[in-house]
């Protein structure tokens, strides 16, 4: 009878912690909606997860369920370990030591100004998202500051695909949760983080809805996302003619056509080429970076290095990227997975857009005085003691990401391409072009 009499008190106990008080606590955070992140359902099986859907869960949840890179890649890699100091990359030789830690320096040169990347093309299924987030988490990684991707795609973009998705949030929501949004941690509810540090933000998968994102949504999103971080990526769309393309193209600081190994890649990226220089973007087009991304190493139909060629004489720069088995998965992208020759090739990348961000800082060029300075990462919260200054709001003359930076007051009527924000100014939306090109849709 003795046992008899304790089992009672065990059933009686267990009815009482039901979980039903825990269920209040998780709406409390409803602010971004969407579904939760993915990696709770996971762990169950198939044919449960249907079940136990959300009510509410957008188009795609069952994809980033049941498609996730835990399910259909069949061996990950481990992770190659490089102990090589700051810099994230093996050295080689004396020279080839010095050549990278010149580049690494440019890398981590100091943004006074939020600096504005686009990565485009004509052509889809050329690598534009491979390339921002590629681009983006070596920025991140070697930077050690807060680097933002935003998916501008209006049909369905995959860049919230390439990362572990921390919120089911998405552009729309930041859109919408605008006035609400007065510090980096109401943006970072909006954000997806990468293990190199790199920040995403989802466009829907829905083409329904994310088409509905429009030139002025982006500006907006823009002005407040710039206030936080300094450089942002920008994964485009294919074409040119849709609505918030306007606006990458008028905000951007730095273009990145993506093209292929193959003659209708490169026709395409040519043409995206002379559309940008005939509408009013030839300074832009001048500066813009060609990556011609997947080149196989054994391929011998495609002369490679004439279309190098021909983008040389068009662009700063041409960047080729091999082939990478990693990266063509489309599974979650890893710095510390892809192959050596193509984690190099996305660190000169990130090299040649860092040569531009002198360019836009006001009256800050390389090696110059300001460039001594070791940069100590975006640290919003962490100013350096000066009189004048005050506590962090938004970019103040004179004051970088990365580092302190000691630049004398500018008249206001000495300003940068209308593009630019100036410094000091309040980071105030521009508004959009008097005249659009002709094409534009609305």
């Amino acid at each position: 009878p003795v046992p008899q009499q304790q089992q009672p008190p065990v059933q009686q106990q267990q009815p009482q912690p039901p979980v039903q008080p825990q269920q209040p606590q998780q709406p409390q955070a409803p602010q971004p909606q969407g579904w939760s992140t993915p990696t709770g359902p996971q762990p169950g099986g198939p044919g449960q997860q249907p079940t136990g859907m959300p009510a509410g869960a957008p188009l795609g949840y069952n994809a980033a369920v049941e498609l996730s890179s835990d399910r259909l890649l069949r061996n990950q890699p481990k992770s190659r370990k490089n102990n090589a100091g700051p810099s994230r990359f093996k050295l080689g030789a004396k020279k080839e030591e010095e050549e990278r830690q010149r580049k690494l320096q440019l890398i981590r040169t100091p943004v006074m100004s939020c600096y504005r990347i686009a990565v485009i093309s004509l052509k889809g299924g050329v690598g534009k998202t491979t390339t921002t987030i590629s681009l983006g988490s070596t920025l991140a990684s070697e930077r050690q500051d807060k680097i933002l991707a935003i998916d501008a795609n209006p049909d369905a973009g995959t860049l919230g695909r390439r990362v572990r998705r921390e919120t089911g949030a998405t552009i729309r929501d930041l859109v919408q949760a605008i006035p609400q949004l007065n510090s980096y941690m109401d943006i970072r509810r909006f954000t997806s983080q990468a293990p190199s540090g790199l920040e995403i933000i989802a466009n829907d998968v829905d083409p329904a809805v994310s088409t509905t994102f429009n030139d002025q949504d982006y500006r907006s999103a823009l002005d407040v996302l710039g206030r936080q971080y300094p450089i942002i990526l920008t994964d485009s769309g294919t074409g040119l003619l849709y609505s918030a393309m306007r606006g990458v193209l008028d905000l951007a600081d730095q273009l990145i056509i993506i093209s292929t190994p193959s003659v209708d890649g490169a026709s395409s990226a040519s043409t995206t080429l002379d559309w940008l220089s005939a509408h009013g973007f030839a300074d832009l087009v001048q500066r813009s970076i060609t990556v011609i991304s997947g080149v196989r190493e054994t391929g011998k139909m495609i002369k490679v290095d004439d279309i190098v060629a021909h983008f040389e004489t068009r662009c700063r720069a041409v960047v080729v990227v091999p082939f990478d088995e990693h990266l063509a998965a489309g599974a979650e992208v890893d710095l510390n997975m892809m192959r050596p020759k193509t984690r190099e090739a996305y660190f000169n990348l990130s090299a040649l857009v860092a040569e531009d961000i002198s360019r836009v800082q006001p009256g800050q060029g390389w090696g110059g005085q300001q460039q001594q300075q070791q940069p100590q990462g975006y640290a919003p919260q962490q100013q350096p003691p000066q009189g004048q200054q005050q506590p962090y709001t938004q970019p103040q003359q004179g004051q970088g990401w990365g580092a302190p930076q000691q630049q004398p007051q500018q008249a206001p009527q000495q300003q940068p391409p209308q593009q630019q924000p100036q410094p000091g100014q309040g980071w105030q939306q521009q508004p959009p072009p008097a005249g659009p090109p002709s094409g534009w849709t609305q």
